[in-house]
């Protein structure tokens, strides 16, 4: 059977298997159905979704679904994914949903589904829905169902008392009040580019209640234009444009704003690996950093390592995907983890990662400790890395092939301490992954293409 969840949920092109109407109603059934079982009364589902124009048919799909298991549901309309995360928690409802593609164009969406705790849904129950999903399609296939209409009429809709702007309220007077208790940033002049996502039209809301001065870009979505040129994927407008207002600082999210990254006052871009290196210090200077220990997924810089070593941190890596490095930080009884691509999770603040939480975070360690965000990052230097994708007829373990076991040992070992090897496969695409990281530019790129090479001889098409 095919899997449908990936590490951040279900996700495809819009209208097509499996984020066709038909489809995510089965999904909707599914998930109300098992919720019924163990809770044996009707659940409570709060769904969420970001500015895409397939996120609108899509919600009331799930929501026929649920509706028919009997399950009441409340719409947030559009909002973040965290946000979806902390009302789940908050209410509590039984279940939360998002409807969004994160980054990803317009013309794809998905499906992330998060437990009563704010956690993302766990496997076991993806598999049942999985597996319910494909008994539907079977059965449509059997009966020739495929020519049904799904029944979205709001009419038939299990819906609970609504009010879409107050459960945004709720979201931003957490931020404002909980996470932004006592800051003031009377004076601070910032920069948010909204992607034409879902931080559109309130993430403003959450820094003006705190005294700043801000500027929006990207910030008018019109179905089509998230993440089009702007966002976390397209900095270059963000850095223009805080040079040009004179901003202490930039952030940029993504569709869903489950991640920032940051443009100093200098016009440089701090990633996700900067930003953790920023807030590991602060939190380790006020006995914050539990076991003096960082949570990173294996795509974070060697330099990131290197610089947390100098303070007497740890790095602790895990596999990609936010959902790793949480169940990581929650294993260890850690308080900082994240992502390269700015997703960093505070797990005593939220158990999703939080592109407006970081944000304060970042403004409240500018703020009590006296410096600008470039004097923060003083100190850490990304490494040289380079990534290359070879095509692969087959992903066959690397340690079965010995011509590569035998470049990759070699190559280790002339990187030394001072460099790094990650060989992996794509999980969705037929791709090898190279991904080398060292002292000199020149250097990695020989031993990528030496690698890239007797991956292609070896596994290639």
């Amino acid at each position: 059977m095919t899997k449908l969840f990936g590490t951040d949920g279900m996700r495809g092109e819009a209208g097509k298997f499996p984020l066709d109407a038909a489809t995510v109603e089965t999904v909707g059934v599914s998930l109300a159905t098992h919720l019924k079982t163990k809770l044996r009364r009707a659940p409570l589902i709060i769904i969420g979704r970001d500015t895409r124009e397939s996120s609108g048919w899509l919600e009331q799909a799930l929501a026929a679904g649920a509706a028919k298991a009997g399950a009441q549901w409340q719409s947030a309309g559009v909002i973040t994914t965290p946000g979806v995360a902390y009302l789940t928690r908050k209410l509590p409802a039984d279940a939360g949903i998002v409807i969004s593609a994160s980054h990803n164009t317009y013309s794809d969406n998905g499906l992330k589904i998060f437990a009563r705790s704010g956690r993302k849904l766990d496997e076991d129950t993806e598999a049942l829905i999985e597996s319910d999903v494909f008994a539907e399609v079977e059965r449509r296939r059997s009966t020739d169902a495929g020519h049904e209409s799904s029944s979205t009429s709001t009419a038939q809709l299990n819906v609970v008392a609504n009010n879409e702007a107050a459960l945004r309220t709720y979201y931003v007077d957490f931020l404002v009040k909980e996470i932004g208790r006592r800051m003031d940033l009377d004076g601070i002049k910032l920069v948010l580019d909204c992607a034409n996502g879902a931080a559109s039209g309130f993430a403003s809301q959450v820094f003006e209640r705190l005294g700043a001065s801000i500027t929006t870009i990207n910030d008018h979505p019109d179905g089509r234009n998230i993440n089009v040129g702007c966002g976390s994927l397209h900095m270059e407008g963000l850095q223009d444009e805080v040079l040009r207002q004179n901003a202490a600082l930039g952030v940029a999210f993504d569709g869903d704003a489950d991640r920032s990254l940051f443009v100093d006052a200098k016009g440089q871009l701090i990633d996700g690996d900067g930003s953790l290196w920023v807030l590991a210090k602060y939190m380790h200077a006020r006995n914050q950093l539990h076991h003096d220990t960082v949570v990173a997924t294996v795509m974070s810089n060697l330099g990131l390592e290197v610089a947390l070593k100098s303070q007497g941190l740890s790095l602790v890596r895990t596999d990609v995907g936010d959902k790793y490095v949480l169940e990581e930080l929650v294993r260890l009884g850690a308080s900082l983890g994240g992502e390269q691509s700015g997703h960093i999770i505070f797990p005593k603040l939220s158990l999703a990662g939080d592109g407006l939480i970081t944000t304060l975070c970042i403004l409240r360690t500018m703020s009590e400790e006296g410096k600008a965000l470039h004097e923060l990052a003083a100190g850490f230097q990304t490494y040289p890395q380079i990534l290359v994708n070879v095509a692969v007829r087959v992903k066959q373990p690397f340690a079965e092939v010995a011509a590569i076991q035998n470049a990759a040992k070699n190559i280790k070992a002339e990187l030394g301490a001072r460099g790094r090897l990650l060989l992996r496969y794509s999980g969705t695409e037929p791709l090898a992954r190279v991904m080398i990281e060292g002292e000199s530019q020149d250097q990695i790129e020989r031993h990528a293409t030496e690698l890239a090479t007797v991956i292609r001889k070896t596994l290639g098409p």
